[in-house]
């Protein structure tokens, strides 16, 4: 059990079957944990009934209601490291990040020494397609306003698409990590850099979903906004920075 893909999912019965495929069709011993929150739309009856096919593979957490990317992330990476997975992905379930990438994000952390590889889309031969221009220049603003305030050396802060080894999310102090929406990937990696963890970015390309709809909505864009200055504000204090780490083994990381 090495290798754990986390699927959060609301409303995405066009795409999980497809993508679930294509995760098991690269034979390299993915495992996936898919974690629904309680999509009317059936989601999580299509991933139970892929589970006999992908036996000891495929698992669910079903939650009740809508709660958000973030928490559901977290309880994937808690589920994860009590069942002892060594890297841990997040990606879309929409194909908006190539599965295939997976393998590229892994072979960063495992063969060239990261400890948190993030598929970016504003590094060399990175690129997004199939947005309209104001997304883009939404989420290029994001990116470049998150750099400025936070001074964290990402180039896609907000990226959604990334590998953890395990002894970055066991360093965590996981219930610390305070937002649920767009700011999460933003605050993921700034505890990451804070807690003086090796980032590299991957070079991917991004592509607008073709079936569904997006979860991006003016509250999780207002998170963002203000999340990053109140990450910001809190890192000058050593209240902050003591919250961040776990009280397991790995506390002892060093702070930046």
């Amino acid at each position: 059990m090495e290798k754990l893909v986390i699927i959060p999912t609301y409303n995405e019965r066009e795409n999980i079957g497809n993508i679930l495929t294509v995760v098991f069709g690269l034979q390299q011993n993915f495992h996936v944990l898919v974690i629904d929150d309680g999509s009317p739309d059936g989601t999580a009856q299509i991933v139970k009934d892929l589970q006999p096919k992908y036996v000891g593979q495929l698992f669910l957490e079903e939650r009740t209601g809508k709660l958000g990317l973030g928490t559901a992330y977290i309880h994937g990476f808690k589920w994860a490291l009590s069942k002892g997975y060594e890297f841990i992905f997040e990606i879309d379930a929409d194909f908006s990040h190539n599965p295939k990438d997976l393998i590229r994000l892994y072979d960063a952390c495992k063969k060239d020494g990261a400890d948190v590889a993030v598929g970016s889309r504003y590094v060399s031969e990175g690129g997004v397609v199939n947005w309209p221009w104001d997304r883009i220049a939404l989420s290029k603003g994001a990116s470049l306003y998150t750099r400025m305030i936070t001074w964290m050396p990402v180039k896609d802060p907000t990226a959604g698409f990334v590998c953890y080894r395990k002894e970055v999310l066991e360093a965590m102090n996981l219930d610390a990590i305070a937002f649920v929406g767009y700011a999460f990937q933003i605050e993921m990696k700034f505890a990451a850099w804070k807690l003086g963890f090796k980032i590299v970015e991957v070079p991917i390309i991004f592509q607008d979903r073709t079936h569904g709809t997006s979860k991006m909505n003016k509250g999780i864009v207002k998170e963002g906004i203000l999340g990053v200055l109140k990450l910001r504000w809190d890192s000058f204090f050593k209240s902050y920075r003591k919250k961040l780490r776990s009280n397991n083994e790995f506390s002892a990381v060093a702070i930046k």
